[in-house]
């Protein structure tokens, strides 16, 4: 075992020791697959809560979306997210003529899973603000990769915005039934659905 992989088992466990977090498979089991797993957004911990949570096997061929400028600002984040979590990078200052979903239709391509954030921003109300198109255009660009919505249930009480040291709360991470496509649905009613499909996932326990 390298040291990226022993680090990644650690920081796992240190994940689920301080948040107690299990994964709550409502609909879509564990299995290796092509997926896109979007969630609510609520602190830079998320990734790594959901990471943890995964399975071993599905850990190893699923890839975190990362801040470039918050996750390449110091040597330690930049070899951890880059050697141990293979975190796909997307800038949040970009010029027009970067787009900003190459990445992760890169990743994508190579066969990768991804985790991703569809409010784009992180958010402190009950319910995730509305998403962004990205969702959308990947999942038309790549109807074959299963969509799994997920909920991530008081990460924001374990790492608070601003704060650098997480605070041991219990956690939880539900994934929730594939979203289905539908023929010709639009852009907004498709993203609606899907921020509903997170939502509904809040009773799970």
């Amino acid at each position: 075992m390298n040291l990226p992989e022993a680090a990644g088992l650690f920081l796992a466990g240190v994940a689920r020791l301080i948040t107690g977090a299990q994964g709550h498979w409502v609909g879509s089991p564990p299995k290796a697959e092509q997926r896109i797993y979007f969630a609510n957004h609520q602190s830079h911990f998320d990734w790594v809560l959901i990471w943890a949570a995964l399975p071993s096997d599905l850990r190893s061929i699923t890839r975190p979306i990362a801040a470039r400028d918050y996750w390449t600002s110091t040597p330690l984040k930049q070899w951890l997210t880059h050697e141990v979590f293979n975190a796909v990078y997307v800038s949040r200052q970009r010029t027009d003529n970067e787009d900003p979903l190459e990445p992760l239709v890169e990743a994508l391509q190579h066969g990768d899973s991804l985790v991703i954030f569809p409010e784009g921003t992180r958010g402190h109300a009950a319910e995730p603000a509305p998403f962004k198109a990205g969702l959308y255009n990947l999942a038309q660009t790549f109807p074959d990769v299963q969509l799994i919505p997920t909920w991530i249930d008081n990460v924001q009480r374990v790492m608070p915005k601003g704060e650098v040291v997480p605070v041991p709360i219990l956690c939880s991470v539900s994934f929730g039934a594939p979203l289905a496509r539908i023929a010709d649905e639009d852009r907004r009613t498709f993203l609606d659905r899907a921020r509903a499909a997170v939502i509904a996932l809040r009773a799970v326990r």
